[in-house]
């Protein structure tokens, strides 16, 4: 069986940062409200007038809503107008920043310095605009004292609260799942 080396598999194609709006003679509606870049209303026309007009002034005629009643075309440079969608696309993209949900694992028996440790990643964490997960993994004797690790826990969340005067936010107290002991908090 042959294999296919120049196929690059899982690859899809990028999904476009603005919409397509339909220019010129893709426009598939009979008539429509004309309105030039400047925002002057040309009234309802056909679709054939409304061409017409476009080609004289040298400009593109946009479908830009087509729900209305009737719906909407605009007289404008179709190229700078996607440029400027585009590039308004594109900053919102960077702005926005997805939060993550970083793990700090901890022990019924952590010691002051680890604990300090992991309370200096977790202020990190907060500072970047994560969320922060605590958790103790319980083994072995450590399942018959859950209460110790709740203790753990608690006080992991009140060293940032009270020393570092960061106000959190509880998204979702102390639970036990299996021998799992957890707590997830953010900044408000």
């Amino acid at each position: 069986m042959r294999i296919h080396r120049r196929r690059k598999r899982g690859v899809e194609a990028k999904k476009p940062l603005v919409q397509d709006y339909p220019t010129n003679k893709a426009i598939r509606v009979d008539e429509m409200r004309v309105i030039t870049e400047e925002g002057e209303d040309l009234g309802v026309l056909r679709r054939a007038e409304a061409l017409s007009t476009a080609t004289e002034r040298e400009k593109d005629l946009v479908l830009v809503s087509p729900q209305a009643n009737p719906p909407v075309a605009k007289l404008m440079d179709y190229g700078h107008f996607r440029y400027q969608k585009e590039k308004e696309a594109r900053k919102n993209k960077a702005k926005s920043r997805q939060t993550e949900v970083k793990a700090v694992r901890l022990s019924v028996r952590i010691g002051k310095h680890d604990m300090d440790v992991r309370v200096r990643q977790a202020l990190e964490f907060l500072k970047r605009g994560d969320k922060v997960k605590g958790e103790i993994v319980l083994r072995g004797r450590e399942r018959a004292f859950v209460d110790l690790g709740k203790e753990r826990l608690q006080e992991f969340a009140n060293i940032l609260r009270d020393e570092h005067a960061i106000e959190l936010n509880l998204e979702q107290p102390i639970t036990l799942v299996g021998n799992r002991l957890t707590i997830l908090f953010g900044m408000k």
